[in-house]
């Protein structure tokens, strides 16, 4: 793709992103819809920023996500705190566990990795689920709400509103793609690269591999954890689910069903990935078999996923 053609794409699905509450209701969906999209769009970037843009597969990343999650939960109902300094707890947790967590495996490569990512993943997973006094266990923590934004000269009403929280949920979106993309274009995103193509040359030249996959780790774990904080402002409301490892695979198919070796793939995937669980789940339990069976279909014909079909139709 030419430089051109990128920033005019890059262009479209902003403008997309930035009216999507007022078109969405022109093909029978809904701001909280739009909302969810975003999120989850931003966790699967997340994820691709490890695993697209590394080569590391994590099967762990909705252990961080929970987290992010249950911080801003617990801070405002535990700790009377405002919408954004409890979405900063919950970061600030779910960041100071990957990085104690990724020191511990980051010289597993390729399965064995993905592995101790799903029993990390667990063990937060059965803390929430059984901790029934201060997570609410199984039947989740309640009794709490996302808060205006008082920003002293006007307040944001993002519990009244839910276009006021899409945006907000926007503008967070677009500070974390930001910085993903700086990321991925300095030197160290390149070194990812390396990595990611061909790690005994990477390391041959100096790369120092153990630190750089840690610290994609940390950074990937970072911004999957806003959009757990911004999953249960959504919802106001989370559960022990937030933390379960099929949660991750759902990241996953994501961002393999949108490309997740392109910077928007993933976003793609969550959309699509949303949009119909959201449309086949109003009419049957089993939406996950029409899921898996798009995801499979996408996979056999079109290994670069979505995004890489459609470039692939531009280019003919």
């Amino acid at each position: 793709m030419t430089a051109a053609r990128a920033r005019a794409f890059d262009g479209a699905v902003c403008l997309l992103l930035l009216f999507m509450p007022f078109w969405m209701g022109a093909i029978g969906g809904y701001t909280e819809l739009a909302t969810r999209i975003v999120v989850m769009g931003l966790a699967a970037m997340s994820l691709n920023f490890l695993l697209g843009f590394t080569g590391v597969l994590s099967f762990g990343h909705a252990a961080y996500f929970g987290l992010g999650a249950y911080g801003a939960a617990m801070g405002i109902k535990y700790l009377g705190a405002g919408t954004i300094p409890a979405m900063g707890l919950g970061i600030v947790v779910a960041t100071l566990a990957a990085m104690a967590i990724g020191a511990l495996i980051v010289r597993r490569r390729g399965v064995y990795f993905a592995m101790v990512t799903i029993a990390f993943g667990q063990v937060f997973y059965f803390l929430a689920f059984r901790w029934n006094s201060v997570t609410g266990g199984d039947d989740g923590l309640t009794g709490w709400h996302r808060l205006p934004i008082n920003f002293g000269v006007a307040t944001l009403d993002i519990f009244g509103n839910d276009k006021a929280f899409y945006y907000f949920a926007l503008a967070v979106f677009a500070v974390c793609v930001a910085a993903m993309a700086m990321l991925i274009d300095s030197p160290f995103g390149r070194s990812l690269t390396a990595i990611r193509e061909n790690e005994r040359r990477a390391r041959f030249l100096g790369v120092p591999i153990e630190f750089h996959i840690w610290l994609s780790f940390v950074i990937s774990c970072l911004f999957v954890s806003v959009a757990g904080a911004l999953y249960a402002l959504l919802n106001n409301f989370t559960d022990p689910r937030a933390l379960r490892f099929d949660l991750s695979g759902n990241f996953v198919i994501m961002a393999v069903l949108g490309g997740m070796r392109s910077f928007w793939g993933p976003l793609i995937g969550a959309a699509i990935f949303v949009a119909l669980q959201d449309y086949v789940s109003s009419r049957t339990e089993n939406w996950m078999s029409v899921i898996g069976l798009v995801f499979v279909l996408v996979v056999r014909f079109f290994p670069r996923g979505v995004l890489g079909m459609l470039r692939s139709g531009a280019k003919a």
